[in-house]
């Protein structure tokens, strides 16, 4: 048995959590088990994980704990939690998904308020997602609150890391994912007051969460000795009711922004816009459902998949779904219906040509999309796509294959789309030369360097070609 501590858990004073073959462990230290042995016995909390909105958990028994982790958790709390098989990061979320975890963080202080229990931090990475169904996964984060105490010290950090990745989302159309490829801690209000313009700077939103609290900035440097010390109110109920007040006024403000207000793009829009004609699709779905039918992947990674058609089917053969596009939009809206019909998929905006990297402390906190997609996934669908990475990306048609093989152990479904196609034609724009080697027989001969092809179909009038390949070698 190999035990193995996860490399994000190391700054918790509280506890860690380690992955023993396929169970995920959170050990707490002896001098914090006092606190939440009292909060693991309460009847909310349970409540919360029934409803899916925190991760479920079962306590150990040390004998089993000893077992399983050595005599060094004899003295600690161990709790077994279920394993969310694909982690996602805020970097990978479109503008609705970070909202759903806005809103779940939120509820989550409001439930646990009457309780006395309040949440220490507010980040997005205590936030995970079970198909398209945001889970809370940090019980560390949790903690008894002071009665009387009217502040919320996490408040800032939730304006950093939810509420103006939101707001330049929606009101500056910069998707709101990027941001956590540069910032760990979420967006400093001083970079975005720099963003607005001087009349955006005294308007809603904008006023209450980015420009005053800079104007106060300098007042609270002046008072940094007396700013963080603890005024506790008389009234109990009185410090409640403030903090009722500003997790609604955060929800609102959340909800109100969570409808996008820019343009469509051109993407967006494609499976109305398409070049297939309608019986042509037709065939490329009876393709599909047939694969799916015969061979039941248990894991499909749907790579480019645009509004998600192809993704719900897969899913309704009972596959767990990973969708990935770089449209960060047609992702959001895929997630919208995933969550509606509780579909097994999660939507990520995930670009292949340049897929989310490693980040954190020594580039181990939070794993790269390759590390976590490579070898998970029994079937891969690339439809549409190849030609995309071919000419806009200019990634070589070898490599395309090659990384294929990487992330499926046995399938892929794959689309040939060649240079007459009117697709293809648009991504050329005038570089019809560089591309005078492509045609269905060099793309054939290269699959079949990795991929053993089962069955071929021509789908449509233009020269599109499905592929129904199983890998070499496939355990």
């Amino acid at each position: 048995m190999i035990n193995v501590r996860h490399p994000a858990s190391f700054r918790d004073p509280a506890g860690y959590v380690i992955k023993c073959d396929n169970r995920l462990i959170r050990v707490i230290r002896p001098e914090f088990i006092e606190e939440y042995r009292e909060l693991l016995a309460t009847s909310w909390l349970h409540e919360q994980c029934q409803s899916r909105n925190v991760a479920a958990f079962r306590v150990l028994h040390v004998d089993d704990a000893i077992e399983l982790l050595g005599h060094e958790s004899a003295d600690c709390l161990c709790l077994e939690h279920k394993i969310i098989s694909f982690p996602s990061y805020p970097s990978e979320w479109p503008l609705e998904m970070l909202c759903a975890a806005a809103k779940l963080t939120l509820n989550l202080c409001q439930k646990a308020l009457p309780n006395g229990v309040g949440l220490k931090d507010a980040t997005p990475y205590n936030v995970l997602f079970d198909g398209a169904y945001p889970v809370f996964i940090d019980i560390l984060s949790f903690e008894k609150r002071t009665a009387g105490d009217p502040v919320w010290l996490a408040h800032g950090q939730f304006v950093r890391n939810f509420l103006l990745p939101v707001l330049i989302d929606v009101h500056y159309s910069q998707p709101c994912h990027t941001g956590f490829l540069l910032y760990r801690d979420g967006i400093e209000p001083e970079v975005v007051y720099r963003m607005l313009s001087p009349f955006a700077r005294f308007t809603r939103p904008f006023i209450g969460n980015v420009t005053i609290p800079i104007f106060l900035a300098a007042k609270a440097e002046q008072q940094r000795k007396t700013m963080y010390t603890k005024k506790i109110l008389s009234n109990p109920e009185k410090a409640t009711f403030i903090l009722e007040s500003l997790f609604s006024r955060l929800a609102r403000t959340i909800l109100n922004s969570s409808l996008r207000k820019h343009p469509h793009n051109s993407w967006s829009t494609y499976s109305e816009t398409c070049t297939y004609l309608s019986d042509e699709y037709s065939r490329k779905i009876i393709f599909i459902e047939s694969f799916l039918q015969a061979s039941r992947p248990k894991r499909v990674l749907d790579i480019g998949c645009n509004t998600g058609h192809f993704s719900f089917i897969a899913a309704r053969f009972g596959a767990e779904v990973v969708a990935t596009d770089l449209d960060s939009e047609v992702v959001g809206c895929l997630w919208k219906r995933a969550y509606a019909e509780n579909a097994n998929i999660l939507p990520l905006v995930v670009n292949l040509a340049r897929p989310t990297p490693a980040q954190g402390w020594r580039n181990q906190e939070r794993l790269s999309f390759i590390d976590r997609a490579e070898g998970y996934f029994d079937a891969v669908m690339m439809l549409a796509v190849v030609h995309h990475l071919l000419v806009t990306d200019q990634i070589p048609l070898v490599e395309i294959i090659k990384q294929a093989s990487k992330l499926t152990t046995e399938w892929m479904v794959i689309e040939y789309v060649g240079p007459d196609d009117s697709q293809f034609k648009r991504l050329l724009r005038g570089r019809e030369v560089l591309y005078g080697w492509f045609d269905r027989n060099v793309f054939e001969m290269e699959v079949s360097k990795r991929f053993e092809i089962l069955r071929k179909e021509e789908i449509a009038s233009s020269g599109r070609w499905l592929y129904l390949t199983r890998r070499i070698n496939a355990q």
